[in-house]
């Protein structure tokens, strides 16, 4: 699930590196990405959140944790 869930934010956000950890239906998920250049901290999340509405929908994850970073935050 790790790799798909990476997989579903870069189809979003190519140049991002993802971090994604899973265990059970929680996650916890690092993006890092220029496009969040100039994007309040809500509006990151909520970008990564997208990207992943699928798997929270679905049931496959319940508990998410995101930490959205541009390039110079990392």
């Amino acid at each position: 699930m790790n790799d798909a869930i990476a997989d579903a934010i870069r189809e979003r956000l190519p140049d991002a590196r993802v971090e994604a950890l899973v265990d059970g239906n929680r996650a916890q998920i690092t993006v890092v990405s220029a496009e969040f250049e100039g994007m309040s901290r809500v509006r990151k999340q909520q970008t990564v959140y997208a990207c992943i509405d699928a798997f929270i929908a679905d049931g496959s994850l319940h508990a998410v944790s995101i930490r959205a970073l541009t390039p110079d935050q990392s």
